[in-house]
């Protein structure tokens, strides 16, 4: 089928030189230069609006200002970091460690745990205190003492905890 068969049969497939918009059923076809893209308007329940009244009322009157929320945590104030002894209780052993804790920091591990009876718990807890010179020796004989206590408490106890 040559070109002017196809013309007789379809009119529209004839090549043209104007640059006129080509025109389909459902299709126009515009030339590319025309104006930039614009975006489709939004719809009008997405818009906001507020009359002149509520703009002048929002201008007089400053927005009340924020109270402040209660919320049912109280907030102790930063303390001063304390030193705590830490046990671990078991039938043929127990351990103990000597931790920091810093408030709002959480803690600071300033020891292994030095386990009784396999050694001497107390005296390595000693010798590390006395190699701290910023713990005071008050300090050091209340962690002493208290080590000492619950070492007592294991022994009676023969490592049961009931």
């Amino acid at each position: 089928m040559n070109m002017l068969s196809m013309a007789l049969v379809h009119p529209n497939l004839l090549p043209t030189c104007n640059s006129n918009p080509v025109t389909f059923p459902s299709i126009k076809l515009k030339p590319s230069h025309s104006r930039p893209h614009v975006p489709p308007p939004i719809p009008t329940r997405f818009r906001l609006s507020a009359s002149a009244a509520e703009i002048a009322v929002a201008e007089e009157d400053p927005p009340p200002s924020p109270q402040p929320k209660k919320l049912g945590v109280v907030v102790k104030p930063t303390g001063k970091p304390r030193l705590v002894l830490k046990f671990i209780w078991m039938e043929k052993n127990i351990g103990i460690a000597l931790d920091q804790m810093v408030p709002g920091h959480g803690t600071i591990p300033l020891s292994p745990y030095y386990f009784w009876p396999r050694k001497d718990a107390w005296e390595e807890l000693k010798e590390l205190l006395e190699s701290k010179p910023w713990i005071s020796q008050k300090q050091m004989i209340i962690l002493l003492n208290q080590a000492t206590d619950i070492i007592n408490l294991w022994q009676q106890s023969g490592g049961n905890l009931s």
